[in-house]
């Protein structure tokens, strides 16, 4: 007889909230090798508390700041958590927030607030840091802003990140120029649904030739 399928460890830390069945494998492989770490947190979407209670308990070491239009998620704050209450659309109040090591965007998902957020956020994740844009799916339903190829969706905005992650091989640099996020962006994930860009100082790469040269038909 079969064995039961073993609940991943992060799904028993989720309380009141709603994940996507991927996500927890999603959330260990790219931060398992540093959740023993005193790292600052920042998760935009409180909602029940339950995801930044997860959080709270995945990093034992991490201080967690939660932000919510709803001034009700104010009774999660604690020992490790605080929340702050604002419209993550709006970047006069988003420009409160700096210096992150973590970023998690799990909102309201509207193709307005996820852009927005990525736009003022992303600068001030740490070097060798990681932002997370959650439920990408929005970008394909209509009453989210979305639609399949419609311009202005994140998926269709995130997109060109991997012409800019690549813009060191571009020969025309009127067209693809290098630019801050090529220089601060190591690598891009997309996952159904979701969207892990891990941060990481970068310079113009260099070529090497390996091996020895032979030759043949001689």
């Amino acid at each position: 007889m079969a064995e039961p399928a073993q609940e991943h460890p992060l799904k028993s830390f989720d309380h009141h909230s709603r994940k996507h069945s991927d996500y927890f494998e999603v959330y260990d492989k790219h931060f398992r090798a540093i959740r023993e770490r005193k790292l600052n947190i920042l998760e935009i979407g409180v909602q029940y508390g339950g995801s930044v209670e997860m959080w709270a308990k995945y990093f034992p070491y991490a201080h967690i700041t939660g932000v919510d239009i709803d001034p009700m998620c104010k009774i999660h704050a604690g020992a490790r958590v605080s929340i702050k209450i604002g419209d993550q659309s709006d970047r006069a109040f988003l420009s409160q927030f700096k210096n992150y090591d973590i970023i998690i965007d799990d909102g309201g998902h509207t193709m307005r607030q996820q852009i927005v957020t990525f736009e003022e956020m992303y600068d001030h994740v740490k070097d060798d840091g990681v932002y997370l844009c959650e439920d990408l799916h929005t970008s394909y339903w209509d009453e989210y802003g979305g639609g399949y190829k419609r311009e202005g969706t994140f998926i269709e905005y995130s997109k060109n990140f991997i012409d800019s992650l690549n813009a060191w091989n571009s020969r025309d640099e009127q067209v693809l120029p290098v630019s801050k996020f090529t220089r601060a962006t190591k690598s891009l994930h997309f996952y159904d649904s979701i969207l892990v860009i891990e941060k990481g100082k970068r310079n113009k790469p260099t070529y090497y030739m390996t091996g020895t040269p032979t030759l043949t038909g001689v």
